[in-house]
């Protein structure tokens, strides 16, 4: 699927629409993505921040997606994990910003290519649009090669 045409399907996907959080940019090739979750009064918590839900959802499927559709449909890609920690409280829009860089998606086909699974950790900042750290997610993604139809 094109980029472009997965960018607005996403921002019309109900839990994302619902949710304030949309994708601002998606590169073609899939290698960088940008994701903003707009404070909205249904999306705060008790103390008018944003809803901690909410800041772990706009990064949660991303590293996946990125690299399902870089590595291509040879491999299963899933989420394996997923921590967050909450460094500030987020009281405006912030954004997450992806980069799967085409090195590290050769190093999963090299370490997948017996066959074997593969676990890696990638990280992202929650911040602001001046650049505050309002979280950091961490996500652990399972890569594996197919096996060949016989």
């Amino acid at each position: 699927m094109r980029a472009s045409t997965f960018r607005r399907l996403f921002n019309l996907w109900p839990p994302a629409l619902v949710n304030a959080i949309r994708v601002q940019s998606l590169s073609e090739d899939y290698t960088e993505a940008t994701v903003v979750l707009r404070l909205r009064p249904w999306n705060r918590n008790y103390v008018k921040s944003q809803f901690g839900g909410n800041l772990f959802a706009m990064v949660d499927p991303f590293w996946m997606l990125l690299a399902m559709h870089q590595l291509g449909s040879d491999y299963f890609v899933w989420d394996k994990a997923g921590t967050i920690d909450f460094v500030a409280p987020g009281y405006e829009d912030v954004y997450a910003h992806f980069k799967l860089d085409p090195a590290v998606v050769d190093e999963l086909r090299v370490a997948a290519a017996g066959g074997e699974k593969v676990l890696r950790w990638f990280e992202t900042e929650v911040t602001t649009a001046s650049g505050k750290v309002i979280a950091i997610v961490r996500k652990q993604l399972y890569v594996r090669l197919k096996p060949k139809a016989r």
